[in-house]
């Protein structure tokens, strides 16, 4: 597996992510992988709905008291 050596980082930058790691209970080296990992993730990974939902949260709308329906959809008919 490739490797990343980084260097001259601050100090405070170093505490930060020493402090991130622990508070969700991983290593450092792990916490950073999961940063670069997000940080390189394709926009598309995301789904259409998901990024409407972040974009209203932000305006303050929440949809947290509507359900989705889960029960299947017929197809269009276009006779």
């Amino acid at each position: 597996m490739p490797s990343v050596l980084v260097r001259d980082l601050s100090i405070e930058t170093h505490r930060a992510l020493k402090q991130r790691a622990a508070k969700h209970g991983k290593s450092t080296q792990a916490e950073i992988r999961i940063i670069l990992d997000e940080a390189v993730r394709e926009e598309s990974e995301v789904g259409f709905g998901t990024r409407l939902q972040e974009i209203a949260r932000r305006h303050g709308v929440s949809f947290d008291d509507y359900k989705r329906d889960a029960s299947p959809t017929e197809p269009a008919s276009f006779e």
